[in-house]
């Protein structure tokens, strides 16, 4: 393979609330191209969202029955109500076909991706400091008090479990998004042209 050629690479971007991950993961498809992954959930589709686009909304039993034939990559119980899961086969597809396919999920499903696709790409994005965290939680406006006590201390969690293991590639203090942006594309392009030399 030249290098001129693309390279496929399941890019997966995690990060706890309010750290800017989602940003961060638009702007970098926006500058190199790509898709995003679309999960399959079972919660009812609101008015404004797009089946196949936003999700694609699956029956309990459907999505039991995706799981049963190995059909997702990762897979979780949201507030023990509604289920989420990465489709297998775009994901593959994407990578067969040279694309770019992108990820915005959590530690626990960024474990369960490594376990199938240990060549995916897995960026964590930090804050700059708990009391920054803290902070953009608050500004946002949403959430009472206790709802942002509650988001703070499950950050926390997901801060110390991404940290604590040999999880993640890479990662990225969003203290300034337009540097946090150019860091996670370099590093993303860096991977590629490794990829495609070793290819």
């Amino acid at each position: 393979m030249s290098l001129d050629a693309q390279t496929g690479l399941l890019l997966v971007v995690s990060g706890p609330s309010g750290v800017g991950k989602t940003t961060i993961v638009h702007r970098v498809r926006e500058r190199l191209g790509g898709q995003f992954s679309v999960s399959a959930t079972t919660r009812p589709k609101s008015l404004a969202e797009v089946n196949g686009e936003d999700y694609l909304f699956v029956s309990p039993s459907e999505f039991e029955r995706l799981k049963s034939n190995d059909a997702f990559l990762e897979h979780a119980e949201v507030f023990g109500r509604h289920a989420y899961g990465t489709p297998r086969e775009p994901v593959e597809n994407a990578l067969r076909d040279g694309d770019l396919i992108l990820l915005d999920i959590d530690v626990q499903g960024a474990i369960q991706i490594r376990e199938h696709m240990p060549s995916a790409y897995m960026i964590f994005i930090l804050p700059p400091s708990d009391e920054e965290l803290r902070h953009r939680l608050e500004t946002r406006g949403r959430e009472d008090e206790e709802a942002i006590d509650r988001r703070f201390a499950e950050a926390r969690r997901e801060i110390d479990l991404a940290t604590s293991r040999t999880l993640y590639d890479a990662f990225i203090v969003n203290d300034n998004l337009d540097r946090a942006v150019d860091e996670a594309c370099r590093l993303v392009s860096e991977r590629r042209n490794t990829t495609a030399l070793k290819g």
